[in-house]
């Protein structure tokens, strides 16, 4: 999905170079610019103290793969940069955010537009790391990336997987968050791969989160409609609900089809199906309940009407109370 869209909208003198140069010019130069406007998300005491002791809540969450490869590799139809500094001020609005491509903007992204006070540290990497970051209103107590054991095509030239944070919502009230973005495209081969990357995903949600209440979002590139996808198994695994479905569909999961036809990114609206989504699982002390997911179309775009991504941001209200 990355390096990939080059071949779709440039020269073929653009193409040659972008795989054979571009990586390595713009990772190290993204080695330069990246540590500007970054934030420790270290965990401290001080932080528990400004947290209230309540029972009950909710939690404005958001998920958007923010495009943030340079405008000649982008996708995306708006400016890139103007576009993430747009982005960096819209998501405040939002308790908790993850983010995906966050690659060459990422400056912009932390910069003064925002205003969450627990962000993850950038990671920094040839070509451009994971580009995976969670935002905060709430302390973010601990993160861990973890990168794919598979991939498929121009997704293995950058380091995806999944991060974990843990985040403390209330006095001694934690969530498990994990960031996801998963292998795209639907060929044989990438299809493989992303069955293999939610398998990784689905061991180490059992293996490290047993028992704890859980928040999964990101860009799964996957659909419960399409047969040759797992995520229908990934859900049953893991014990995760899916907002979408929960809300949209009654709990009911579409039937997978070999026949499925995904909807263009920016085609979709509420009750179309999306490859960004949000999961949770309430535990024996915590439970969730869903009240309201949309695709944010209008407020994740420009004063022309175009979308500040080549994704449309997907945001739910969760609302929780202890058991």
């Amino acid at each position: 999905m990355i390096i990939d869209r080059v071949w779709y909208k440039k020269k073929h003198w653009q193409k040659v170079l972008s795989v054979s140069f571009v990586p390595i010019f713009f990772g190290f130069y993204l080695s330069k610019i990246t540590h500007f406007g970054t934030s420790s998300s270290i965990y401290t005491e001080i932080h528990a103290s400004g947290l209230k002791e309540i029972d009950e809540g909710e939690l404005s969450l958001l998920t958007y793969n923010v495009a943030g490869l340079p405008d000649f590799l982008s996708s995306a139809t708006s400016s890139r940069a103007h576009s993430i500094k747009e982005i960096s001020g819209k998501i405040n609005r939002f308790d908790i955010v993850n983010v995906q491509e966050d690659f060459h903007y990422h400056q912009m992204l932390y910069g003064d537009e925002n205003r969450h006070c627990y962000r993850t540290v950038h990671k920094i990497a040839v070509p451009y790391g994971d580009g995976l970051n969670t935002l905060s209103k709430y302390p973010i107590r601990e993160t861990k990336r973890i990168p794919w054991q598979h991939c498929s095509g121009s997704d293995c030239l950058a380091a995806k997987g999944f991060s974990f944070t843990q985040i403390e919502i209330a006095r001694g009230v934690s969530v498990d968050v994990y960031n996801v973005h998963a292998t795209a495209h639907d060929s044989e081969s990438a299809a493989a791969a992303r069955k293999q990357n939610l398998l990784q995903l689905a061991e180490y949600i059992n293996a490290h989160s047993a028992g704890n209440a859980i928040i999964v979002m990101g860009d799964f590139n996957a659909h419960f409609s399409a047969a040759w996808d797992n995520i229908g198994w990934f859900t049953q695994k893991t014990g995760l609900k899916d907002v979408w479905t929960t809300l949209m569909k009654n709990g009911e999961c579409p039937v997978a089809r070999t026949s499925f036809i995904p909807k263009e990114k920016l085609a979709l609206t509420d009750s179309c199906e999306s490859i960004d989504k949000i999961f949770f699982r309430n535990t024996a002390y915590l439970e969730f309940s869903p009240s309201r997911y949309k695709v944010e179309k209008q407020y994740f775009s420009n004063n022309a009407g175009i979308a500040l991504s080549d994704h449309y941001a997907i945001s739910s209200i969760l609302k929780w109370r202890k058991k």
